[in-house]
């Protein structure tokens, strides 16, 4: 785990393709360089990292005591969600390799304390407080980010040591999408229900026609709307 970069605010915010990713006071905004050996476990299945990113940031809520179910959800390939509601933050992941070695910056933006443009996650602390009747904190951006990258290494130590077996199972639990059904590409694409992960981290659905296939992450994306698996615009 390398240099740690955060911003309160930023100018020019981006996403994943295209899209640009707006950056209010509130919202956690970090960038992580992290080095990954090719030859390692993960090094071999680097499409894994954003998954584990994205899990390491609902972890870092859901894993507080009494924090445990608040609906913080991860979307494939690299979202955090509300539920199966709302975009409150999401990972970008680039990558250099020099020699033997993945050099990564991680960028992440999750909404803590903004509760425009969507949501955020005191927003979903407060509404499970007063359906409750508790009084679990809200939490700052710094918390977050701090949790956030703690979670991340122990979930690396973990895939190094164990593969994709030793995390597949809390992403599960913390994922929207086992069992769905979800066309391919477009409304009259082929119908398919989600398996799961595969080895290399890529989307596993099952289609009557072709049997199990799988669906990289760099280039496709849920749209959640229309339940679909999209080709991402660049």
């Amino acid at each position: 785990m390398g240099l740690l970069v955060v911003a309160t605010q930023q100018s020019q915010g981006r996403g994943r393709g295209r899209n640009a990713w707006l950056s209010p006071l509130g919202c956690a905004m970090f960038t992580l360089n992290v080095q990954i050996e090719l030859n390692s476990k993960l090094g071999q299945r680097i499409p894994f990292l954003q998954h584990l990113v994205a899990l390491a940031v609902v972890e870092a809520v859901c894993s507080l005591p009494g924090y445990q179910d608040i609906d913080l959800r991860v979307k494939w390939p690299n979202d955090i969600y509300y539920g199966n509601l709302m975009k409150l933050g999401g990972v970008l992941v680039t990558s250099t390799v020099l020699g033997s070695t993945f050099h990564l910056l991680i960028g992440c933006g999750v909404n803590v304390t903004n509760s425009n443009p969507t949501v955020c996650i005191n927003d979903l602390i407060q509404s499970y407080n007063l359906q409750h009747n508790c009084s679990l904190q809200p939490l700052s951006c710094a918390q977050l980010i701090a949790r956030t990258v703690n979670c991340l290494e122990a979930l690396i130590d973990n895939f190094q040591q164990g593969g994709p077996e030793s995390v597949l199972p809390t992403y599960y639990k913390r994922w929207l999408h086992s069992g769905t059904w979800v066309r391919l590409w477009s409304e009259d694409g082929p119908e398919v229900q989600v398996m799961g992960l595969d080895h290399n981290g890529f989307l596993q659905v099952h289609s009557k026609e072709q049997g199990v296939v799988s669906v990289e992450p760099d280039g496709n994306s849920f749209d959640m709307l229309k339940n679909l698996v999209v080709i991402k615009t660049h």
